[in-house]
């Protein structure tokens, strides 16, 4: 069973599901809208549990059960990218790789010089390497002296991973994962060639637009711009002189993205602040306030993805996220960025809707997560292995922060001159017979 805890800037969504056959079977969700949030950053922690706890219970009246561990995402805002490495001395070369090796391997690679306010969300394994022989996915079972791992480290603001922590349990929960929404999302919203080959992913949420470049099945860069669907709802309350929830509403009834595939004809009545009547207004003028606002989430967007030269990615762009469920977005999202663009929505019955993507998304992620990748987060999480055999005591790492980030182990002294001894009198033995 897992369970998916998306923490919105507007709502906060769980999602339980479980797994069969490897189809993923979704069986309760939970919504509420968000409180103690702001710019998809908590800012009240006690605001933001009660929404949580009032999501969870929602989910768990629907699903049957109760819910005590989650997955939950970090935002990207702040997100830093750095590459990693790990190495130790396996110990003795007639032994093969264990699970404690990967672990210690792991913990060796996120020793590093961070800044006081940073910490480590995630760490992303690109291959294994035992005595000089890339290109591992899996080194356990295999005969070796020397293990390295290369990989990334995500980082994030530490305050943002506590107060999402905290949230959390003062809702009563335990996090069982923690988990990039980018990276998770990308997983989900994009096919095996899309990542392999380079593509844009933008996130549309309702208080923040997350630009994510995933290539060669890495995240290689994010950018959060600070707007999201809750300025376009903003606009149509000031310039429609109506309420917050109407403007809502509105957008969510008639609104289009593109003003060219807007009527003028089609007429819907709006509640307007100090009127006693109704005032009808056309379905063209709403296009218009809410393409403004989306044009310039776009222009900032692509100004930023035109320095890394993501736009020239083969992948094209995928969006995802509540505001695309406007229509005509693709439509004004090409015209913008003039690449290929097309649109996520997830298949799962109930949920076809694309401001659920990030909820599954973290579910898929746990349920993908293999035994390396739970050796690497039990290191990453500091929780030791349980199969711990009893290899070889190692030096532990003298300077915590070396340039390539290694930790290697060193036999001791002993061991070595104990290994000597017969080998000497092998020796002594050759020399008396070849005399």
């Amino acid at each position: 069973m897992y369970v998916g805890l998306d923490i919105g800037t507007t709502s906060i969504k769980v999602i339980v599901a479980e797994y069969v056959k490897g189809q993923m079977n979704v069986i309760g969700v939970g919504s509420k809208r968000s409180e103690g949030l702001s710019r998809g950053v908590i800012v009240d922690i006690d605001k933001a549990a009660s929404a949580i706890r009032e999501a969870v219970q929602d989910a768990e009246k629907k699903a049957n059960i109760e819910i005590h561990d989650v997955i939950a995402g970090i935002p990207a805002n702040m997100l830093e990218i750095e590459k990693c490495q790990g190495m130790i001395a396996v110990g003795d070369e007639s032994r093969e790789i264990t699970d404690q090796d990967v672990h210690d391997v792991a913990a060796a690679a996120l020793v590093r010089n961070l800044p006081p306010e940073r910490e480590i969300v995630t760490l992303v394994p690109d291959e294994f390497v035992v005595d000089g022989f890339d290109g591992i996915r899996d080194p356990r079972g295999m005969i070796g002296v020397r293990l390295e791992l290369h990989g990334q480290v995500f980082t994030a603001p530490k305050t943002v991973i506590h107060n999402t922590r905290k949230c959390i349990e003062k809702a009563g929960l335990n996090v069982k994962t923690l988990v990039v929404n980018p990276w998770a999302l990308g997983q989900l919203a994009l096919t095996d060639g899309e990542q392999d080959f380079g593509t844009i992913l933008l996130d549309l949420g309702g208080g923040q637009s997350t630009a994510a470049v995933i290539h060669d099945h890495k995240l290689k860069y994010t950018y959060v711009d600070q707007e999201g669907g809750e300025y376009i709802t903003k606009d149509i309350s000031v310039v429609l002189n109506t309420s917050f929830e109407s403007a809502e509403t509105i957008k969510r009834d008639y609104g289009l993205a593109s003003a060219d595939q807007a009527s003028e004809e089609e007429q819907f009545p709006v509640e307007v602040v100090g009127q006693t009547q109704p005032v009808s207004v056309s379905e063209k003028y709403l296009a218009e306030i809410i393409e403004a606002r989306l044009t310039q989430i776009f222009n900032r967007l692509k100004e930023r993805l035109e320095k890394t030269n993501a736009l020239d990615l083969p992948g094209g762009i995928v969006m995802t996220g509540g505001v695309t469920a406007l229509p005509g977005i693709t439509d004004l999202a090409h015209q913008i960025f003039d690449r290929s663009v097309k649109l996520y929505i997830p298949g799962q019955m109930g949920l076809r809707h694309p401001s659920f993507t990030q909820g599954l998304s973290l579910i898929q992620y746990a349920a993908n997560m293999n035994d390396i990748d739970q050796l690497i987060q039990d290191a990453l999480t500091g929780k030791s292995h349980p199969n711990k055999p009893t290899p070889e005591k190692v030096q532990p790492q003298q300077q915590p922060a070396q340039a390539a980030n290694e930790a290697e182990p060193v036999e001791s002294t002993e061991k070595e001159e104990n290994s000597k001894k017969p080998l000497d009198s092998i020796r002594k033995f050759l020399g008396n017979f070849f005399e």
